[in-house]
């Protein structure tokens, strides 16, 4: 059968710039998902399986400004979470999403969360979680628990450039992807559209917000906290991680449990790139997790 899925793609005015978009199948009847790819920084690019989901409804990416293929603001004061909430909602009016379910993935996760707390946006359906962060005190716990099971000889170079605060050594880049590769994606090689992720990784929004690499945490975010305030959600929410996953099991059972009538799905043999590692198990449970909530939606009568 032919595959006559369509591709839009332009550009919205913004504040502070430009934001560039995509959603696949358009024409589709269901309501759309807009996709909060990682980072922050790390555009739609390792996103892309999740474009499979519009077979049946519209399924939207965009490249937050600092990254990708939008804008890149020079002002590093204007990269905060305020910044990137006015930015997704000047996206979701230009594109009339008057309902839409949101898919947040990493940091991603931060800014959905922040997004309904903050500002109680109507018409929204549902959320997923996938590699959530919502305590950063709870992330770097797990990251110290995971770098102990490094070899000494890679704990040693991480410790002397974190004491340094010198991180721009091979030693220091060959020991984080080492640990990307049990933690981030543990496909060997990597596919071609994580790498492309990290080839258009906007660094200057990265280590503005985050740090160095993604276990030595020393930017804006490091004092998120958002563990306690999950119980103020009322829309359906779905939480997924990797049993590697650097959002641990334990951490993501944690927000699940903070988070009253939610879901948790733990893929086994995967991590953060759990979309890419067990992506048809990934799109499964996705996908019937929309067709559920569509289902309670529509039998509550709600008008977004």
């Amino acid at each position: 059968m032919k595959n006559t899925r369509t591709t839009q793609e332009a550009y919205i005015p913004v504040t502070g710039g430009k934001v560039w978009y995509k959603i696949v199948d358009a024409n589709k009847k269901r309501i759309p998902l807009l996709v909060l790819h990682g980072g922050p920084g790390a555009p739609h690019d390792c996103l892309e399986p999740i474009e499979a989901l519009a077979d049946n409804r519209p399924v939207i990416f965009y490249d937050q400004q600092g990254c990708g293929n939008s804008g890149k603001p020079e002002d590093p004061s204007f990269f905060t979470i305020e910044s990137f909430i006015n930015e997704l909602e000047q996206v979701r009016k230009a594109l009339n999403l008057k309902k839409v379910h949101i898919l947040g993935q990493s940091w991603g996760s931060m800014l959905a969360v922040d997004y309904i707390l903050n500002r109680k946006p109507k018409g929204v359906v549902s959320l997923i979680l996938s590699g959530p962060c919502l305590s950063v005190s709870r992330w770097s716990k797990d990251q110290k628990a995971y770098l102990a099971e490094l070899p000494e000889k890679l704990q040693k170079v991480i410790k002397e450039s974190e004491a340094s605060g010198d991180f721009t050594s091979q030693e220091y880049q060959d020991a984080m992807m080492y640990y990307y590769k049990l933690h981030i994606c543990r496909l060997d090689p990597w596919p071609d559209c994580l790498n492309r992720t990290f080839e258009k990784l906007g660094k200057k929004v990265y280590e503005h917000m985050w740090g160095p690499s993604e276990f030595t945490i020393t930017g804006t975010l490091k004092k998120y906290e958002r563990a306690s305030r999950l119980k103020e959600i009322k829309i359906p929410v779905l939480f997924t991680c990797g049993r590697y996953d650097e959002a641990s099991p334990g951490t993501t059972e944690y927000y699940h449990k903070m988070l009253p009538g939610s879901e948790v799905v733990v893929f086994e043999e995967a991590s953060h790139a759990h979309h890419i590692e067990k992506t048809d198990q990934y799109l499964e449970t996705v996908r019937d997790f929309l067709h559920s909530c569509e289902a309670r939606d529509r039998s509550q009568g709600l008008d977004g």
